[in-house]
This record gives structure tokens, C-alpha cells and sequence, in this order.
């Protein structure tokens, strides 16, 4: 007897996440923020003591808490470089 196929996954159109490794996000929010800012904004010791992004995976792929509030942080960053990117379109003559 086989199996079923997988049905496939539904397209996100409106998910920013979407799409996205968890990898990419901490990588980018260390690119922009740096690890130090990084560690004031989410507290958890992957980020203020030796911090890689090989640390930080491993760790917030085991607490789903703490992955939430990078992936607030990932969207916030987001949002803020669409508003200024916004602003300087609309600076320009």
C-alpha cells in the first residue's frame, strides 16, 4: 500500500516570513543592528556571550519563545527600512 503524496504547500503571499531561513534572519538583524544592539533588544545570552550565528540557530531553534521575538524584531526592521526608503523617495525631486 502507498502513501498519499504530501499535499503541496499553499503559496503566503501576505506572510513576510515566508520563505525566509531563520539563518537569513539572524544574519541580517546582526548585519544591521550589530550583536551588541542585537543583545538589548532580545536579551537571551546567544546574543550577549560569544555570539555566532551558529550559537544563536541552535538555540532559537529549540525555544520557540525566544524565536518569536526574533522574528518581531526581523519584521520591525523591515517595516523601519520601508519607512525610510519611503522617505527618501519622497525627498527626491
Amino acid at each position: 500500500m502507498s502513501e498519499a503524496p504530501a499535499p503541496a504547500p499553499r503559496p503566503q503571499p501576505r506572510n513576510p516570513l515566508h520563505g525566509v531561513t531563520l539563518e537569513a534572519i539572524v544574519t541580517a538583524l546582526a548585519g544591521h543592528y550589530g550583536w551588541e544592539r542585537l543583545s538589548e533588544l532580545v536579551p537571551i545570552r546567544c546574543f550577549t556571550l560569544d555570539p555566532s550565528v551558529g550559537s544563536s540557530l541552535k538555540f532559537l531553534r529549540k525555544t520557540p519563545w525566544a524565536r518569536e521575538k526574533v522574528e518581531s524584531l526581523y519584521l520591525f526592521m523591515l517595516r523601519e527600512q520601508r519607512r525610510e526608503q519611503h522617505q527618501q523617495q519622497q525627498q527626491q525631486p
